[in-house]
């Protein structure tokens, strides 16, 4: 063999070596963001028609809320938030549709004191994928049901769904999912 043929082999090598690497990065990215945001990435990739441009999207929004300053709550701001919520679920026997009306703004009020931007409704919801992908289909489906009922069309079930799906999100949020979940 001659010393071209041979550079032009390990020439070849190197790019089938470079492609492997790279079709191997890619597939394990593709399963980060499918193990990070769960259902979400499923979503996303349906909504926009390709498993590709949903990994761009989902790797911009992860940097988008890299930016934001989310924080922990103190044990003040804890006790605060979870006396608001036992006081909504108290609403709920009396004034079920105030009671999710309530949980909607206390929500809002968590995110928004976590660091959270309070932009429109999708855009919080697609923040909250990147931490909470497991109970964002819980906002959006509360979210669903307080929007039926503003037009008069959520029965008293749906607004006690809605404050199960209001529950899940705040528990999460809060930091004591399961001690919102016991105390419902």
């Amino acid at each position: 063999m001659t010393d071209t043929t041979l550079m032009i082999i390990a020439v070849v090598v190197v790019a089938a070596l470079l492609a492997i690497v790279w079709v191997y990065i890619a597939s394990r990215r593709r399963q980060q963001l499918r193990s990070r945001f769960g259902p979400e990435f499923e979503r996303t990739a349906h909504d926009l028609g390709s498993e590709k441009r949903a990994e761009a999207v989902l790797a911009e929004r992860e940097k988008r809320v890299a930016s934001y300053r989310i924080r922990e709550l103190s044990s003040e701001e804890r006790a605060r938030f979870a006396e608001s919520w036992h006081r909504v679920q108290g609403m709920f026997v009396d004034d079920p549709a105030s009671a999710v009306t309530e949980a909607d703004m206390l929500v809002t009020d968590l995110m928004n004191t976590r660091g959270y931007p309070m932009s429109d409704f999708e855009q919080r919801a697609e923040d909250l994928t990147v931490g909470h992908a497991d109970v964002v289909h819980h906002y959006r489906a509360a979210r669903d049901i307080a929007t039926r009922h503003s037009r008069k069309a959520a029965s008293t079930e749906d607004l006690r769904q809605a404050l199960v799906h209001y529950r899940e999100l705040f528990g999460e949020l809060l930091g004591t999912s399961h001690q919102a979940r016991r105390s419902a």
